[in-house]
């Protein structure tokens, strides 16, 4: 078989190698990819959102499945032109993928179907939600409605915050057209839980739960990023949480998206909060997370592919699908200054005893050679038993990835073990 990944972070890398275990899989194509996913695939110039380059590649390479990862392709219709060129793809078509292409959407599904969120308000004019946050509840979340790069979402602590976050969104545009509807939502507290979980519109099967760490610097100080690093499973997530995870928020997603004739077929991603009166939604989105990712599948012990192809088929309730009980650690190494202003094009080597798996996700080949290209350059994954061992192994493993300019932070999976100690 040939398949084709769509995307070119540390996300598709993992996605890639737990692919690679298939050994019906002659070859894996990645759309671009980057310098480190060219161990492990062949590297295409084509850029995620250039969906009409990417079925020309699909139709004329022969690809017999193809696996669309990033949000922005899924919420443009890439698995819709695929599948209109005959080529059958994993993930949600343009209609599911608004859940997470429109903040205002999935709002308003989860208040029609009863599904637990924060109280919200929608606003499609700047007059109207300056007029609201003068007088609204703090601190207040604000968020973009389309898509943002993930830093569409600002927590306003004060009434200047606030104002000066909805003049940034609105008036500013600094989002562009993804700013021309906001919401804002009371501000929920609690323990963060990532889930991800395979479906194909009926049956819904949650992967290992995870905890991400977005702040850049130590003790969760500093500007919000894509993720500094993520552990696995969250021990937030007890077998209760998760039971009424499914009845209450899973199972109805899925179940309200089919009935409102959105059918999502591929990863849901449910960002929840373990609040006082129980979990709530944060977010959706519509693929695999990042890093999330590179801490759930090398937990999987079942093979990706079937679990792909069921949910685009339909059988995925009689689809073997299995996970370890053990723990995953991911500490990203970054390029120092990141997420602002930073330097990029200093040489990566690995010593030959790093007990890891190294997911690549900003860098590029240059003379044989792996070099920076990114502000998150890659994440170095360790396994093991329990989670204090898998923290451990995976710091070890980054004491022997080299690069200059190189920044990580160091307390990834402290408040784990702290959870896990009480």
């Amino acid at each position: 078989m040939k398949i084709m990944v769509i995307g070119g972070g540390g996300r598709e890398h993992a996605i890639i190698r737990s692919l690679r275990k298939n050994q019906k899989i002659s070859e894996i194509y990645a759309l671009p990819g980057n310098g480190g996913i060219a161990a492990d695939a062949v590297c295409v110039d084509i850029g995620a959102k250039d969906i009409e380059a990417q079925v020309c590649f699909a139709k004329e390479n022969g690809i017999d499945f193809a696996v669309v990862a990033p949000d922005d392709p899924l919420v443009l219709g890439a698995v819709d032109a695929l599948e209109a060129a005959g080529i059958p793809c994993f993930g949600p078509d343009k209609k599911a993928a608004i859940i997470e292409g429109s903040k205002v959407f999935s709002k308003n599904l989860m208040k029609k179907y009863g599904i637990p969120t924060a109280a919200y308000e929608v606003f499609t004019d700047a007059e109207t939600a300056l007029a609201y946050v003068k007088t609204s509840p703090l601190p207040a979340v604000i968020k973009a409605d389309g898509l943002a790069l993930g830093k569409g979402v600002i927590i306003a602590e004060t009434r200047e915050d606030a104002v000066a976050a909805v003049e940034t969104i609105m008036l500013d545009k600094k989002f562009g057209d993804s700013g021309n509807q906001i919401v804002i939502e009371e501000f929920l507290t609690g323990p963060e839980v990532s889930v991800l979980s395979f479906t194909d519109g009926k049956t819904v099967i949650p992967m290992v739960s995870s905890m991400d760490h977005k702040r850049a610097h130590d003790n969760d100080e500093g500007l919000n990023t894509g993720g500094m690093g993520t552990i696995a499973p969250n021990p937030y997530y007890t077998p209760e949480i998760a039971r009424r995870c499914m009845d209450e928020i899973f199972r109805p997603t899925v179940a309200a998206m089919a009935q409102e004739g959105r059918p999502f077929r591929g990863c849901l991603y449910f960002g929840l909060m373990l609040t006082p009166n129980g979990p709530k939604v944060i977010e959706y989105n519509c693929r695999f997370g990042d890093p999330e990712t590179q801490v759930v599948l090398p937990l999987m012990e079942s093979d990706l592919l079937t679990a792909m192809q069921a949910c685009r088929a339909g059988t995925l309730e009689e689809t073997d699908v299995r996970f370890s009980s053990g723990s995953a650690c991911c500490v990203v190494m970054a390029s120092d200054g990141y997420p602002e202003s930073y330097e990029k094009g200093y040489e990566i080597t690995v010593d030959a005893d790093a007990e890891a798996e190294i997911f690549v996700a900003g860098a590029k080949r240059e003379d044989g050679k792996l070099i920076t290209n990114g502000g998150r350059v890659l994440g170095v994954t360790a396994a093991a038993n329990d989670l204090p061992r898998a923290i451990s192994k995976a710091y070890a493993a980054v004491d022997k990835v080299h690069f200059g300019n190189a920044y990580y932070r160091h307390d990834i999976g402290r408040r784990a073990l702290r959870a896990l100690d009480t």
